[in-house]
């Protein structure tokens, strides 16, 4: 036990290195990994989500430790397939337990995992139909344990987990034989499962990609070691609901191995599960590092401590239980990825199918990043709360750059994507390093994040998914035409939105060739950062689509879904210019324009909370002379677009952006411009909350009355000084100190003169 501890120990550290803040209670049972499993029945999900798939977050109850290499979750649907989540809350029926590599609150797909059904009476029988009905009344969910009993087969399940390992108990109910039912979850029924010796199981499943490069060969496999506790008395193969007398090397949803008991009531069956992306000797080298005894509950009081460590980085006080499930739910999203990669040794599969493999270090390595989604606040919020771990992130953005030749845009299953639209590893790389986060080669990463904003890639690799799409004509035109259809792209056209997000993107790296001494580059970024204007049509107040001769695209539909924008409509996107708000006003005819332009949006029904485009919106007021709508607005989408249950989420959760806007928005400032270091202020959900820092500093937030009753800013001091302005800077919250707020029942006018608020480019 005491080799067990010490490897433990080392294993959290991993993660976070700030000391642990002590608990009154523990944290980590507000949190519902339930949540965001069922559909949402928000009316903004109701009204603009496109498809199925974006009425649900998308989220899984995923057992792991925060950033895991796998997450261990119920499976009610068996499949890889693009969209289908492993769990949903409305399905009847458990059919496994799976090692998943499901991107939280997404809209891909899993890949690489392998799941275990535990059956029990006739053999021949299970094997006909492996799967139970259960009841939620019987289910118990949190981040480091799952339970839930099997009705059919009168079997009580539980789980937990390590970062790269799971450890699962089988209790009988009744005395009967037991199987566990094995399967490599490869929809192209390319698994391959075999015995490694008595009670031992080993497995791959390769990895295929998605998006550019749909269906090829990753380059990398998930692997698996499956050992039992105690010897099976009988053991073999299956395919399709039959036993196989001979054994069997492929393995899918319907083929597998099965191992046998006989257990009596009340006894249990232990089996433990180690993965790896390298080979089935890591995933067997992970399991003996990670949990080398059988020691289920050691391991859940561990992994439980974990969570509590990581969610106690921010201790709300809040009398309302529902608000802190909603809140602490959010924390536990936000905490599901990027991916931990690298098995305990550091090795890990090179990025991009590239030959062989890297070993890690000092830094782990990290992958699937939603990077559309998360550079907006689930990043921001890990600068503050863990910037060790983000300085992890950054290097390993920048290692997938040095093996794969380009920044990859939206680097997931270890490949290129070219997912999304925008350039936004820039923002996240950039970000970091002007905050002191980025501690590897500055000019190595300014490199790369260059060369994708400057480069158009050969034919060859553009097809694989390098580089921006439609830079050539971006670079041309100063914005993208409706002529450049962008055919080689998951995501075709929407040209507008492209040029916005490039020019945010543009801006990010010109902040960041200032810091290095480019100066040229500085000048050229900062002028590309405005391209913006391009698209705004002065005449409707929007963003539009343009031709090469400069005429707009007709119809003009300011509420619909538009070929040009990227999932939303024109007047949503017209406030996307996160670089320059006072410019976009400006353009606008000015403030009070812009404020009107915002109110439209809000009584017209057109703003939609479930998708990420539009998170900033609702600060934008903040620019204008009636601050006092963002703190209304705010407060009005934290209590519409969030609750607690199944059903808590209002679209997908997107590897936790969703979740991380509630977090930063209920505390009471969001970072509109994620490089900047300047978060724009609203007033809090809380009465108090502290934060715990790096170095055990702390950022305490008071309020002088109940924010329920008294909804708006009078006045905001920072360490018993007047702030005097409407937002906060990074380097004041790293520092620590107290942040007062002094609330009113009524709007007021604090923050709403421009010498109060965030100026634009003009002034850099």
């Amino acid at each position: 036990m005491k080799e067990f501890l010490i490897v433990y120990s080392t294993f959290v550290a991993l993660f976070f290195h700030s000391p642990v803040f002590a608990q009154q209670s523990q944290l980590i049972h507000f949190v519902q990994p339930l949540a965001g499993t069922a559909v949402s029945g928000t009316d903004a999900a109701k009204k603009h989500s496109e498809a199925s798939s974006e009425q649900y977050a998308n989220t899984i109850p995923a057992v792991s430790t925060p950033f895991a290499m796998t997450q261990w979750t119920a499976q009610t649907r068996k499949t890889e397939q693009k969209c289908v989540a492993p769990y949903y809350y409305s399905d009847s029926l458990i059919n496994g337990f799976r090692a998943s590599h499901w991107l939280s609150g997404s809209c891909t797909q899993d890949y690489g995992s392998f799941s275990v059904m535990p059956v029990s009476g006739s053999l021949q029988k299970a094997l006909r139909q492996a799967s139970s009905s259960f009841s939620h009344n019987n289910e118990q969910s949190t981040p480091a344990y799952y339970q839930v009993t099997l009705d059919r087969y009168q079997l009580l399940v539980e789980l937990t987990a390590t970062a790269r390992c799971g450890i699962i108990r089988v209790t009988a109910q009744k005395s009967d034989s037991v199987y566990l039912l094995i399967n490599a979850n490869s929809d192209q029924h390319q698994g391959q499962l075999h015995f490694g010796g008595k009670g031992k199981v080993l497995g791959k499943n390769p990895v295929h990609r998605i998006y550019q490069g749909w269906g090829e060969y990753a380059g990398f496999d998930g692997h698996m070691c499956l050992i039992t506790e105690s010897v099976p008395s009988i053991s073999g193969s299956f395919h399709q609901g039959k036993i196989q007398k001979s054994v069997l090397g492929r393995s899918d949803e319907t083929s597998g191995i099965y191992l046998g008991f006989f257990l009596k009531k009340g006894e249990s069956i232990c089996f433990k599960i180690g993965t790896s992306f390298t080979d089935i000797a890591g995933a067997e080298q992970n399991l003996k590092e990670e949990i080398p005894f059988w020691a289920f509950d050691e391991v859940r009081q561990k992994t439980t401590d974990l969570w509590e460590q990581a969610l106690g980085k921010i201790v709300v006080e809040d009398n309302d239980l529902q608000g802190k499930r909603i809140f602490y739910t959010a924390m536990y999203h936000a905490m599901q990825h990027p991916r931990l990669f690298n098995d305990v040794d550091g090795k890990y599969p090179r990025f991009a199918g590239s030959s062989g493999y890297a070993l890690a270090g000092p830094a782990d390595y990290y992958d699937d990043f939603s990077m559309w989604d998360i550079y907006r606040a689930q990043i921001p919020l890990l600068e503050i709360i863990e910037p060790e771990l983000v300085n992890n992130f950054v290097s390993s953005l920048i290692n997938k750059g040095v093996q794969g030749g380009w920044m990859p845009i939206f680097p997931c299953w270890n490949s290129y994507t070219a997912a999304m639209i925008g350039d936004h590893a820039t923002s996240v790389i950039s970000s970091a390093f002007l905050k002191g986060i980025g501690r590897t080669d500055p000019y190595e990463a300014y490199a790369l994040l260059r060369k994708n904003a400057f480069i158009v890639p050969d034919t060859v690799s553009y097809h694989e998914g390098k580089g921006r799409r439609a830079l050539a004509t971006y670079l041309q035109y100063n914005y993208i035409p409706m002529e450049d259809s962008v055919p080689i792209a998951f995501h075709k056209k929407e040209q507008v939105s492209r040029t916005l997000e490039y020019a945010y993107d543009d801006y990010a790296l010109a902040m960041f060739a200032k810091s290095i001494g480019q100066t040229a580059d500085y000048k050229q970024l900062l002028a590309r950062a405005k391209n913006y204007e391009n698209v705004f049509d002065k005449e409707t107040g929007m963003v539009r689509g343009r031709y090469i001769n400069g005429t707009w695209y007709k119809p003009f539909n300011a509420n619909k879904r538009e070929p040009y924008i990227t999932e939303g409509t024109p007047h949503q996107y017209t406030f996307y210019v996160p670089q320059d708000i006072p410019g976009l006003a400006k353009l606008m005819g000015g403030r009070d324009v812009l404020k009107n332009s915002l109110d439209s949006l809000f009584s017209s029904g057109g703003y939609w909370h479930g998708n990420e485009p539009g998170h900033q919106i609702p600060f934008l007021y903040n620019f204008t002379s009636s601050p006092w709508k963002t703190q209304e607005r705010v407060r009005q989408l934290l209590k519409e677009e969030y609750t607690d249950g199944p059903g808590g989420l209002s679209g997908n959760d997107d590897a936790g952006q969703m979740s991380a806007w509630y977090v930063f928005a209920s505390l009471g400032f969001y970072p509109v411009d994620p490089i900047s270091g300047s978060y724009l202020l609203t007033s809090p959900f809380y009465k108090k909350y502290e934060m715990l820092l790096p170095d055990g500093k702390k950022w305490i937030v008071t309020c002088d009355k109940d924010p329920e009753d008294h909804p708006y800013i009078r006045s905001v001091s920072l360490n018993g000084r007047d702030l005097r302005r409407n937002y906060i800077k990074y380097e004041e919250i790293m520092q620590g100190g107290n942040l007062k707020f002094q609330l009113a029942k009524k709007p007021t006018q604090w923050g709403s003169t421009e010498k109060e608020q965030v100026q634009g480019l003009s002034i850099r």
